[in-house]
């Protein structure tokens, strides 16, 4: 079998900081689930709503789906019209998606975003770092278990740090950290009304992005 490492997360203890013994938690994985990470939501009372993005690479063409990518997307993620995500777990999702299916992804998701929702994942420093090809898990509060994946997953292509804030409009970067392989370890909350992205074309957009990687680095 595959081994595990574990790695220990900074940003992990965060998702679930000040959350009561007895509340209910509705999470979002974005990927494979490990029996670690269904062992650890097993401890607390949360609906946990898993899908395998990453089973679906490459995602298909706008023009190969029979109503768009987006319609094509919420048809895969089956989410309900009530639900709001406390936790969304995307790991290195976001490597894998060009910009339109990103978008095409957080569109689906928008509408199950609230105020207090927060989110984890995995970018890379320098998009032309190779891909390291893990599957994550949850080991604990504040550590992370890593396998190597059984197969390639088509379509890596990271994006800079800029592009990513960038096209995650519906979240700002709260805080992320560099790992020592070069992996960039994001902590990302849900905007509000009062935080909505300046229109594109701004003048004071990319300032604007800059500054936020600076705080969200510090």
């Amino acid at each position: 079998m595959n081994p595990a490492s574990i790695q220990s997360s900074q940003l992990l203890p965060a998702l679930f900081r000040g959350v009561e013994d007895d509340q209910r938690l509705a999470v979002l994985h974005l990927g494979p689930a490990r029996q670690d990470t269904l062992d650890f939501f097993s401890q607390r009372r949360c609906r946990l709503h898993i899908v395998d993005v990453f089973a679906e690479l490459p995602l298909p063409a706008e023009e190969d789906t029979e109503h768009g990518l987006s319609a094509n997307l919420r048809d895969l993620l089956q989410l309900s019209g009530d639900t709001v995500f406390d936790v969304c777990l995307f790991w290195d999702l976001f490597n894998y998606l060009d910009a339109r299916a990103l978008r095409a992804l957080l569109e689906a998701l928008e509408p199950c975003l609230g105020k207090t929702t927060v989110a984890h994942g995995f970018s890379v420093h320098n998009p032309r770092s190779p891909d390291q090809g893990l599957v994550y898990g949850i080991n604990d509060t504040d550590a992370i278990s890593m396998r190597r994946r059984g197969r390639s997953i088509p379509g890596y292509r990271p994006h800079s740090q800029n592009r990513l804030l960038e096209l995650l409009y519906c979240f700002r970067m709260e805080r992320t950290v560099l790992l020592a392989d070069q992996r960039l370890e994001m902590l990302l909350r849900a905007r509000t009304g009062s935080e909505q992205r300046a229109p594109a074309g701004h003048t004071g957009r990319d300032d604007l992005i800059a500054a936020q990687i600076r705080k969200a680095s510090a």
